[in-house]
């Protein structure tokens, strides 16, 4: 297929979201409804594998399946210009994979005003589709923002406990955390002289023309501080656990194991390659904000959790303290094992919230204390989990192994010390992981768990609960046995991007 019938195909993607949500925000009788929501997380799935096959292993930094539309704004230096390297391409299938199992989720969720959900969600998921596919870095702004609103929409309407104070802290914090990144994204675009939010513009511009250290110094801060928000780097990370333990299940999926990646991307497709001197200012702070306090502070705190959900949230912020770890040693081998870890954590975590809602389906509880012997009755549930469990763990044969061992093997290098207090973590995550698959699956069920199966006794999961599953366990397995149809092209453009900016003097 030519490269610009490839363009029309990325397009497509993510304008089928919007458009479904357009018509079924419009009116359409539910049963049209749900079938076409199910088309539009199916059909960016479908063209995102299919772009994926198409993408050549030599691109190295180029862009591939370019499109640029005029929006009216070229006079600001912004058009809408979309096509995926080799770091944006994992991110925008990543996106794909984990919408349609959040999406076919949502179908069988029995929710409450099920099309308004539906609706909410399928913009959510043009928006992630947008943010990886923006090789403008305004529309890159503007994309996340689209995802972001429902998220704050689906948490206040149909969350859960706390859902409220949930939605209005996440607010406060993503709010903050978008300000500040947009700051910088700002401040890159008037001070590089390009006249253009074009990223390859700006990266060719910066090449020649580095900007000087106090502004890369400064600039870089409000990168680093604005996207770590929007990702939980501690102690900017309250926000999560609360939002994750209320949001509803495909909105967690979505954000937890999609959107989240935002601000990591955006410090290694933006940040690490423009302002690359600044970068080296801030490698010790974001280290150890990282290690010692998302990665054994927030440890700690997620094995004193009782709630199932609420210990997912505080285990989402920990592993993205190994991310950040990454981008921390400055190298192609670091940064590309994020890439990988990213891809890795958004299955893991969006499989292991899909589960615990349908664990409390059948127990009426997130309360660990109030379980137990669930194996009994649902063994496909049990094995789903304690899967996902290993997943997360780091167990060799998913994908998150790969993202931790590269990033473990790169941060030697940066210090011994930090990748003793990460490798720490990789033993608090066993514990707390496999203690709540001991509690909730194994042993003698509690009274409370009796008394709720005497009344309902539980199903093991059923085929609109095991399609989502098995959609994000395949894609952990099939990652984890050849991590080179992630990393390989990662790493390309990794090495083209860095050799290119890293080489050039300061003016």
């Amino acid at each position: 297929m030519e490269a610009s019938s490839n363009a029309q195909l990325l397009q497509l993607a993510i304008a089928t979201p919007l458009l479904a949500a357009l018509a079924i925000a419009l009116g359409l009788p539910k049963r049209l409804a749900t079938g076409l929501a199910a088309l539009a997380f199916a059909l960016p799935a479908a063209i995102a594998l299919w772009l994926w096959s198409q993408f050549p292993a030599d691109a190295g930094a180029a862009y591939q399946f370019v499109s640029n539309t005029n929006t009216g704004l070229q006079g600001f230096g912004i058009s809408l210009k979309l096509g995926l390297n080799g770091v944006a391409l994992p991110m925008f299938l990543l996106a794909a994979i984990v919408g349609l199992a959040a999406g076919l989720y949502a179908l069988r969720s029995g929710a409450e005003r099920l099309t308004t959900y539906l609706t909410l969600l399928l913009v959510m998921q043009a928006g992630l589709l947008g943010t990886f596919a923006s090789i403008d870095i305004f529309y890159f702004y503007f994309f996340h923002e689209l995802a972001l609103i429902p998220t704050f929409i689906m948490v206040g309407v149909w969350g859960g406990r706390d859902r409220n104070y949930a939605a209005m802290k996440m607010t406060i914090y993503l709010t903050l955390g978008a300000m500040l990144s947009l700051a910088g994204l700002i401040a890159i675009y008037t001070q590089s002289g390009a006249q253009s939010f074009d990223l390859q513009t700006l990266r060719a511009e910066l090449a020649a023309h580095p900007l000087g250290e106090t502004a890369q110094k400064y600039i870089f801060g409000l990168l680093m501080f604005g996207f770590g928000t929007l990702v939980s780097l501690w102690p900017l990370h309250t926000w999560a656990p609360l939002g994750y333990g209320a949001a509803p299940s495909s909105a967690a999926m979505l954000h937890a194991g999609v959107l989240k990646k935002f601000g990591l991307y955006g410090l290694i497709q933006v940040a690490l390659p423009l302002l690359p001197v600044g970068a080296q200012a801030w490698v010790w702070p974001l280290a150890l904000l990282a290690a010692l306090g998302n990665v054994l502070v927030v440890g700690f705190i997620t094995m004193a959790q009782r709630d199932l959900k609420q210990m997912l949230g505080y285990s989402s912020v920990m592993h993205m303290g190994y991310c950040f770890l990454g981008i921390a040693t400055l190298s192609v081998v670091g940064a590309g094992g994020v890439v990988l870890l990213m891809v890795a954590h958004g299955l893991s975590v969006a499989l292991l919230f899909l589960l615990a809602t349908s664990i409390h389906h059948r127990t009426q509880t997130f309360d660990l204390g109030e379980m137990g012997g669930l194996a009994r009755q649902t063994p496909v549930l049990a094995a789903f989990f304690v899967a996902a469990t290993m997943a997360s763990v780091g167990l060799p044969g998913f994908a998150n192994f790969w993202g931790e061992l590269t990033v473990f093997v790169s941060l030697w290098k940066f210090s011994p010390w930090v990748t003793a207090a990460a490798i720490a973590g990789v033993i608090i995550s066993a514990i707390y992981g496999l203690r709540a698959a001991a509690r909730v699956f194994f042993g003698p069920p509690t009274e409370q768990l009796q008394a709720v199966l005497k009344e309902r006794p539980a199903a093991d999961l059923v085929w609109s609960e095991r399609l989502p599953a098995l959609i994000l366990l395949v894609a952990l397995l099939v990652l984890g046995f050849w991590p080179k149809a992630v990393s390989d092209g990662a790493s390309h453009a990794l090495a083209a991007t860095h050799s290119a900016l890293t080489t050039t003097s300061s003016r």
